[in-house]
């Protein structure tokens, strides 16, 4: 692995230590940097400090340690380190600094470096107690900076400092941090692309990926729709082009901000997603249908909103049409679709798979604590041609789309 540039120039990262007790697996990651061939600028808060020393990170990389913005000679420190790097890492990114961060806050080093970096390469790598990363604050303020264009690998389910936990909350290792900061700093969109793009079987493959929801109209101001987030279908569109791959979003409704340098399709109801998807797939290499389309809509569509006032409603619903079981497919073509089920599964998405002429189904449980819907995490099981069949445990949902993307390209 490396984070050189494709010219062979050392990339120049830079990893912000905030104050958490993963300190130590940051000490690592700094090597793991420099040993890949980067030029490591490390700034430590003052928590960090009480868990690491300055020193320790000197050793490691070679360089300076900027702890202070008062400190003698290096004013501005800041501020060049948040503009000229590549990449900033923030590991581990406690739940104070996300917050403060998402505040726009700048009241010590690492945050007032973050203010001023706006909207280049950040990449932070969560770590904090679980019930912390559980708290919808914390995920509002994850969500904000996303939508800043901040990126984001892990948490992890593993034992905590506290003890076990099996929900996520532990920072990811440094090898799959490096791993992240590789595919970013190898993406297209820098005007680059990494040894693994070019030669991946995904490489210059046309892919349409669908995510999140849709929405069908009782009336003006009322829908039937489903608590579908985006994050899986967002995660394997940015995997996939990550892998070289020109991909075509297709999406529902979201708050989330589609990855930059693709085709995005914006639509609401089911039959948009449908005529959508069929137009794109005159030239595509690979569908992964990820989103959760509505089944079901209205059968007649109030044009004015319906007081309450006027009493018990009954709704007459119709199915939407099955877009998988309707499309029109290119000989060659690889199709993925996904099963979320609440009991049955592997009986269910298999019935799917072949009903469907599907070549992989990827199932998870609706109702199991940290998959399915409105979580960053996820727990699948892929099924592929000839009874194959892989299961993942509990991970991050950007890691869950790499898994997929590596068993799919079999077929491709």
């Amino acid at each position: 692995m490396s984070v050189a540039g494709p010219a062979g120039p050392p990339r120049h990262v830079v990893l912000g230590v905030s104050g958490g007790i993963a300190c130590y697996k940051s000490c690592t990651l700094a090597r793991r940097l420099t040993e890949a061939g980067a030029t490591v600028d490390v700034v430590l808060t003052a928590a960090a400090a009480e868990f690491v020393r300055p020193l320790t990170f000197e050793a490691l990389t070679g360089r300076p340690v900027l702890t202070s913005l008062w400190e003698r000679g290096r004013a501005l420190a800041h501020i060049h380190l948040a503009k000229d790097p590549d990449l900033v890492i923030v590991a581990p990114a406690t739940a104070n600094v996300l917050a403060r961060a998402a505040m726009g806050m700048a009241d010590d080093v690492l945050t007032a470096l973050l203010l001023a970096r706006g909207d280049r390469l950040i990449l932070a790598a969560p770590a904090m107690n679980d019930d912390m990363y559980a708290n919808p604050a914390t995920t509002a303020n994850i969500k904000t900076l996303t939508q800043r264009g901040w990126h984001f690998v892990g948490p992890e389910v593993g034992a905590l400092a506290e003890g076990p936990s099996e929900r996520p909350g532990r920072m990811s290792e440094p090898e799959a941090i490096l791993a992240a900061a590789e595919r970013l700093l190898g993406g297209d969109s820098p005007g680059t692309r990494s040894a693994r793009s070019t030669t991946s079987k995904w490489s210059g493959k046309r892919v349409v990926v669908t995510a999140g929801p849709t929405r069908e109209h009782l009336d003006p101001v009322r829908v039937l729709t489903n608590p579908s987030s985006g994050r899986m279908g967002y995660a394997l569109a940015e995997a996939a082009q990550h892998r070289g791959a020109l991909v075509a979003l297709v999406t529902g409704p979201t708050e989330l901000a589609p990855p930059s340098g693709l085709s995005t399709t914006h639509v609401e109801t089911t039959e948009e997603m449908q005529r959508a998807v069929q137009a794109l797939m005159t030239d595509a290499d690979a569908l992964i249908m990820s989103a959760a389309p509505a089944d079901y809509r209205p059968k007649t569509h109030a044009d004015k909103k319906r007081p309450r006032s006027a009493g018990p409603l009954t709704i007459e619903l119709e199915a939407t049409p099955d877009i998988l079981g309707s499309l029109k497919r290119r000989k060659g073509m690889v199709v993925v679709g996904f099963a979320l089920e609440t009991g049955n599964g592997l009986a269910n998405a298999r019935t799917k798979m072949q009903n469907k002429a599907l070549d992989f189904v990827i199932l998870n449980d609706a109702t199991e604590p940290g998959a399915g819907f409105e979580v960053t995490t996820n727990r699948v099981t892929i099924l592929g041609p000839g009874g194959k069949q892989v299961d993942l445990p509990l991970l991050p949902k950007r890691d869950v789309a790499e898994r997929i993307l590596d068993v799919v390209e079999e077929a491709l």
